[in-house]
């Protein structure tokens, strides 16, 4: 790591922990604790505001800046993946973000780096989602987003339909189908559904609460508990 990255990290680290040890600094940047204070030094004596002693931590003070950031190579590698995937397996909306953010990325890149961005041999297929699974998706972010119930009927793999009443929690991607993870009114229980089987859906006005035992981190643990 160059040691402009180092620098540049260790305000980072100072900036989003409470107080951080010279130790654990060394430990995640993989150098020495005396390297890690002399970057600590350096960097007070270029203007960062930070706080702290050697043996206690250091935190930086609340209102620093940083300049504006800058992407390394494969930085913009992970990047322009990311938003190709996107284009290819979200909805319409996301994917029009997705070439935009990719669009202004490009801008603030020096020249040197912009080629990177266009060269970049990582790549998603090219076949965008069924129209009727991209609709189905923005209808259940928005959901999501703003704690909406939804109505939806639908069918399991043995060709069964059921109407069902859900707090839709969360989208998750694995790899070629979307799925909805949201506690089931009917069942009183998570359940996870696809969106190629939802037959039909609707958003209804009314919210659902933040409930604790049915929120997003519960069913996530609940996943769990049953994977292990």
């Amino acid at each position: 790591m160059r040691r402009a990255d180092r620098l540049f990290q260790i305000i980072q680290f100072l900036r989003t922990r409470r107080v951080t040890t010279a130790r654990w600094l060394a430990d995640r940047l993989e150098v020495s604790e005396r390297t890690i204070y002399r970057d600590i030094k350096d960097l007070i004596l270029s203007g960062v505001n930070i706080e702290g002693e050697a043996g206690i931590g250091y935190v930086v003070r609340r209102g620093f800046d940083l300049p504006p950031l800058m992407f390394s190579e494969e930085e913009i590698k992970a990047l322009t993946l990311g938003a190709r995937i996107v284009e290819s397996w979200a909805d319409t909306s996301l994917a029009t973000a997705a070439q935009s953010a990719l669009s202004k990325i490009e801008t603030a890149l020096p020249d040197d780096l912009k080629d990177s961005l266009s060269k970049t041999l990582l790549f998603s297929p090219l076949t965008r989602i069924n129209p009727d699974i991209s609709n189905t998706m923005s209808e259940v972010r928005f959901a999501a987003d703003n704690r909406r119930k939804v109505s939806l009927q639908y069918h399991r793999a043995d060709g069964n339909s059921s109407d069902r009443i859900i707090w839709p929690l969360g989208l998750f991607f694995w790899g070629a189908v979307w799925t909805i993870g949201a506690w089931c009114e009917k069942r009183n229980d998570f359940r996870i559904f696809r969106l190629d089987r939802i037959d039909s859906l609707h958003v209804l006005d009314e919210s659902y609460p933040l409930e604790k035992g049915r929120r997003l981190e519960d069913l996530v643990n609940d996943q769990k508990r049953k994977c292990g």
